[in-house]
């Protein structure tokens, strides 16, 4: 009998398990933390047995030995605690048992709602669509539009991503694009793995490359103590040449899936994928009527104001859901949809991806076992001892590898950098490089990582098209590891000018 790979849930678990075990024999510890209260204009800082109330000062930070300066916690640069150099101890240890072990994908799921709600929203979103038959008639407008150009999908889809990655740290909403462009470059003679390289590589090295992105870049610039622009130029020409790289990776392989499918990495799923998207229904000959080009106009414009949204107003989850909730709504009065169908249509298609969202809250709950296991802050306080000693080109890329395997327990870019830069940017000091090579190790680990990293977002991703794990890694597994030496040579350059 054929052994079959688990699922993205059972994955899950499995690496639950194992974070569980990981609580019995790590030690338990913890830094202080500080945190900055805008409405009393004062520090809070919370140890092991006190909190303390601090003036808001340079000469607190100071005598802290945290060298940031004052102004990123006044202007909300740093808006979350960051832990304390100097500051850690052993506490008593809090292993997980099985107890905690079953609790933690229900913590999980209750603590991503607001991501799940997200992706339970598009789905019935897209659902309505499918239901007015506007994806039939755009797509197949698209494909005889883009005939014998279909390579042109991959270029502005994963350079758009990029883009979006790189300025405001576009990843959780890219779960909303799988749906909606995998018909498209199945229509166009592709397999699944294209459109999901492309924007999910796409957004993978518009974040490793963040040059504005201020939920990496900046805050992570800034909790280190340098201005958020040292060092982005190479970023800046890491992101071109990276995002080329993926690319004509993507594409070379979108070529030859084309003209022989049965290279295909998924080929025994061609079938069962294309039924589960309605390729072999869709009739080429559906016209594209004013009403459906006003649906289409409706459903393009709910994107564009939550990238507008997010990257101007500050919007997050809740905003964005209400978005995608109101965009069905106005579809369904456009398309005269009767409110009985409406409500079956719309939650059947958020049943579609109720799997996606509980991949989301299992993943969330294996962070849950590390937090209250109280192990985060000792593998970072052990990691931080890693590197010390080695000349400048090798201590760059030690961070590099520390962090990547540092983001499998931390995996929230944000969560990353305000925990680990005011304990790591200082040992840049001492190896006499400059702190923004720490940024860019930060940066390169986590990214790297991010394409395999199965506590990130891509099993989720996976399961929007129900492509294993196994088959991801197979596909993705040389381009990683020419990035990986693309970086490596960046990095040192890097330490050493």
């Amino acid at each position: 009998m054929k052994i079959k790979f688990p699922t993205a849930q059972t994955i899950l678990l499995i690496i639950a398990v194992f974070t569980a075990f990981l609580t019995w024999i790590i030690p338990a510890g913890k830094y202080d933390v500080l945190g900055y209260d805008k409405a009393s204009d004062t520090f809070t800082k919370t140890g092991i047995k006190n909190t303390v109330v601090l003036k808001a000062s340079q000469q607190t930070l100071d005598s802290l030995h945290i060298k940031i300066a004052i102004e990123k916690f006044t202007n909300g640069d740093i808006w979350k605690p960051i832990n304390i150099p100097g500051t850690f101890q052993f506490v008593e240890n809090k292993p997980q048992g099985l107890a905690a072990f079953i609790k933690s994908p229900i913590k999980g799921i209750i603590q991503a709602a607001d991501i799940i709600f997200l992706v339970l929203i598009i789905g019935g979103l897209i659902g309505i669509m499918n239901y007015t038959g506007a994806f039939d008639a755009g797509i197949a407008w698209l494909a005889k539009t883009l005939q014998g150009r279909e390579y042109l999908l991959i270029f502005f889809v994963t350079t758009l991503v990029a883009i979006g990655g790189t300025t405001f740290g576009l990843a959780e909403e890219t779960i909303a694009f799988y749906p909606i462009l995998i018909p498209v470059f199945l229509a166009s003679g592709y397999d699944a793995m294209v459109p999901l390289a492309s924007i999910y590589i796409g957004s993978s090295i518009g974040t490793m490359c963040s040059t504005v992105n201020p939920f990496s870049a900046i805050i992570a610039s800034n909790a280190a103590g340098i201005n958020w622009t040292t060092g982005i130029t190479s970023r800046f020409i890491m992101l071109i040449l990276g995002v080329l790289i993926c690319i004509l990776y993507i594409t070379r392989y979108a070529q030859r899936v084309k003209k022989y499918p049965e290279k295909s990495v998924i080929f025994e799923q061609k079938g069962d994928i294309e039924r589960m998207f309605g390729i072999t229904s869709r009739n080429a000959t559906v016209t594209l009527s004013a009403r459906l080009r006003i649906i289409l106009v409706i459903f393009v414009m709910c994107f564009a104001v939550m990238i507008y949204g997010v990257s101007q107003l500050d919007w997050w989850f809740e905003e964005m859901t209400a978005t995608f909730l109101a965009g069905a709504i106005l579809i369904g009065f456009i398309g005269r949809i009767k409110e009985a169908v409406f409500v079956e249509t719309f939650v059947k298609g958020a049943s579609e991806l109720l799997g996606v969202a509980i991949i989301i809250g299992i993943a969330r709950g294996v962070s849950i076992l590390m937090d209250e296991g109280m192990i985060s802050d000792t593998i970072l306080y052990y990691a931080s001892d890693i590197a010390e000693g080695a000349n400048k080109g090798i201590f760059a890329n030690m961070m590099m590898f520390i962090y990547a395997g540092l983001s499998f327990f931390i995996p929230s870019s944000s969560g990353m950098a305000v925990l680990t830069m005011p304990i790591m940017a200082p040992l840049a000091d001492t190896a006499g490089v400059g702190r923004e090579v720490i940024v860019d190790a930060y940066q390169y680990g986590m990214g790297l990582f991010a394409f395999i990293n199965p506590t990130g977002l891509i099993l989720a991703s996976l399961a929007v098209v129900k492509v294993g794990y196994n088959k991801w890694i197979q596909f993705v597994l040389p381009l990683l590891f020419f990035l990986l030496l693309f970086a490596m040579a960046a990095l040192t350059l890097a330490a050493y000018i």
